[in-house]
């Protein structure tokens, strides 16, 4: 499945070759090259956004190998005991 990233260098390049494209057609008419050159830019595009909808959506905004979770649930207070609180010094004994 493609990255966030790659599908940004590919609607980057999609965007270039439409371009290059539209100054064929403008120095060239509308030869028959061209007209298929232009349909297949047509074609890629279509592909492109087909791919996006497609990627879910936990791929869209970052790696799922980037991705930690959390839990919401509190944690073990014995996880914390014995433990000094930053800057304030030890607690008190209990």
């Amino acid at each position: 499945m493609a990255t966030t990233t790659e599908l940004a260098e590919l609607h980057r390049l999609l965007a270039q070759l439409r371009s290059s494209v539209g100054a064929l057609r403008a120095r060239y008419g509308d030869a028959p090259a061209v007209r298929r050159l232009h349909n297949d830019v047509e074609r890629l595009d279509i592909d492109v956004a087909d791919l996006s909808s497609a990627m879910p959506a936990q791929r869209r905004g970052a790696e799922s190998d980037d991705v930690v979770v959390v839990p919401d649930t509190p944690y073990d207070p014995s996880l914390w005991r014995d433990a000094d609180d930053e800057g304030l010094g030890g607690r008190a004994p209990q």
